[in-house]
């Protein structure tokens, strides 16, 4: 049984993120549990000064908590000016720090837009934040929704179907990468996903 948390990138809360990530509860392959962090919002700007008291704020030590115990995390980002939100790097400034909890983690990138290129240049601009924090980044396979207002109900509910079958390969594929990585990548069965076409 694997565990996976999930990491909203926007605290919206009607993000299209944030309902991806919702749905891949009912996406995940068998033995793997999903489960969404709803915090992101109480999370305080960094500061070495918080850093430095006895007492870190609660919203940061649930969040390295949960990161840590954790088998992988899958992180879907919005784009905003072609790059992550603030809110998004602020979480991950604090969770590469002392303990540095994102260090060896399995972690998918995923993302969703209401525009047209599915948040390209924002998963590679996290990718890039993510392999500085040492962080094994799953190579594939990958996933941008554009045009995500389409393939959610009014209510929310993932609809459409090819988008479904995507998030389904994500959460498989990392589910083999937590365990390729867990075994030491020594074996060669379960095989690491193949990259991203």
């Amino acid at each position: 049984m694997s565990h996976v948390l999930a990491l909203p990138g926007s605290i919206r809360r009607a993000s299209y993120n944030r309902l991806l990530l919702a749905a891949g509860a009912g996406c995940a392959p068998a033995g793997m549990t999903v489960s969404l962090f709803e915090d992101l919002s109480s999370i305080p700007p960094f500061s070495e000064d918080l850093e430095a008291d006895e007492v870190l704020p609660a919203a940061v030590r649930r969040l390295r908590s949960e990161v840590e115990s954790a088998g992988g995390l899958v992180i879907a980002t919005p784009e905003y000016n072609q790059s992550i939100p603030g809110v998004l790097k602020n979480a991950i400034d604090w969770l590469s720090r002392s303990e540095e909890v994102l260090a060896g983690k399995p972690v998918a990138v995923i993302g969703a837009t209401a525009g047209r290129w599915g948040t390209r240049l924002a998963q590679a601009a996290l990718r890039q934040v993510l392999h500085a924090t040492g962080s094994l980044v799953m190579p594939g396979p990958a996933m941008y929704v554009p045009d995500a207002g389409r393939v959610f109900d009014s209510a929310g509910h993932l609809v459409d179907r090819p988008t479904r079958e995507a998030l389904e390969a994500v959460l498989a594929g990392l589910d083999r990468w937590i365990r390729w990585n867990q075994a030491g990548r020594s074996s060669p069965d379960p095989r690491p996903p193949e990259p991203a076409a």
